[in-house]
């Protein structure tokens, strides 16, 4: 993993995709300490669609219409 000032990487800002494929990852550092990471997106991954995300989501045990009238009723 290299590291850049952020002086460096303003100056190889063209060159970033370059240095992302032969280092991997970029951090970025002001005054010695990491302020931002690089990594290379991996754009063989699909996003995922809205239905993939929902099925991935823990079911309720009761509706949330049920919950929200229960909140209204309480206030």
């Amino acid at each position: 993993m290299k590291q850049l000032t952020i002086r460096e990487a303003r100056q190889s800002l063209s060159q970033i995709e370059r240095l992302l494929e032969v280092e991997g990852e970029l951090t970025i550092t002001r005054r010695g300490e990491p302020v931002a990471q690089l990594v290379p997106i991996d754009r063989r991954r699909p996003i995922p669609s809205h239905q993939a995300l929902r099925d991935k989501m823990r079911r309720m045990r009761r509706g949330s219409e049920k919950l929200i009238r229960q909140d209204r009723e309480v206030r």
